[in-house]
């Protein structure tokens, strides 16, 4: 895999195994930040079976799996569907076994005026973010404490507007503060069986998701567009948004051994924005 320095550009970032022989379930995998942690996760020893909505893999996933054969298996279903998740489940233990690792990242994002906010992004918004995530969790760490999978882990992305309210973003930030408190709760209900469940917290982190939350801001706050993506990368301490690579390191991190007396916690990965 590939980090980014402070500038930027590429550094290359030496690999050690810490996943070796280690099964990863991935939801929100096809692009973006869930596809750069599934190559980090293989890069570091792990097989990955990585979730999308699309019905058949994206071209950027079925590139990773014809460069790292045997590794990756796609699998396509919908995060808001319980009877998806169960075969999900099913189907990532028929390609590689025990689930090790859940990072939980399929999200849906929208904003509008506090009072124009409608049912409609309400709905689809608690349903992929909030709805998904934990009845994924749920269905993995069932799983993980009848298979007495050791190591067994869950890392589940969050977001720096989980930390803090937005006039514009109400829904989607209820929604990621929701995440963090599943992720403490569900910390605790699983601390008895050995199990760890973390978070983290990414800043503004540039993805082609992107273009349509810029798209969303001019409209509201009247900028040109590409006007409040410059806005936000400046504003980070560190001088620029953050990349998918830049979050990938923290989950892998999150999910081995190093992280092994860890649990509970979300970590913000967003180049100074939030302290806490």
């Amino acid at each position: 895999m590939q980090l980014q320095t402070s500038t930027g550009a590429p550094a290359a970032t030496a690999t050690q195994g810490r996943l070796a022989g280690r099964h990863v379930l991935l939801t929100g995998a096809g692009g973006g930040i869930g596809l750069a942690i599934a190559r980090a996760c293989i890069a570091e020893g792990a097989r990955c079976s990585v979730v999308d909505r699309a019905p058949s893999a994206p071209e950027a996933v079925q590139a990773l799996v014809a460069a790292r054969p045997g590794t990756l298996a796609y699998i396509a279903a919908d995060v808001t569907d319980l009877a998806d998740i169960a075969r999900l489940v099913s189907e990532a233990q028929a390609h590689f076994g025990p689930i090790h690792t859940l990072v939980n990242n399929a999200a849906v994002f929208d904003m509008a005026p506090l009072l124009d906010a409608d049912t409609a992004s309400f709905d689809l918004l608690f349903a992929v973010n909030v709805k998904g995530m934990f009845f994924v969790m749920q269905a993995v760490l069932r799983h993980m404490v009848e298979a007495g999978t050791p190591g067994a882990s869950v890392v589940n992305l969050a977001s720096q507007a989980g930390r803090r309210g937005e006039a514009l973003v109400a829904h989607y930030c209820a929604t990621k503060a929701a995440v963090i408190s599943y992720t403490q709760s569900a910390a605790l209900a699983m601390a008895p069986h050995g199990i760890r469940v973390n978070g983290i917290s990414p800043g503004v982190v540039d993805t082609p998701m992107w273009a349509n939350v810029d798209a969303l801001f001019a409209k509201y706050e009247n900028l040109p567009i590409g006007e409040k993506k410059r806005q936000v990368g400046l504003a980070v301490p560190l001088g620029r948004m953050g990349t998918p690579d830049d979050m990938a390191g923290a989950v892998v991190f999150l999910a081995s051994d190093e992280a092994r007396y860890i649990t509970a916690q979300t970590l913000n990965v967003d180049g100074g924005s939030v302290m806490s």
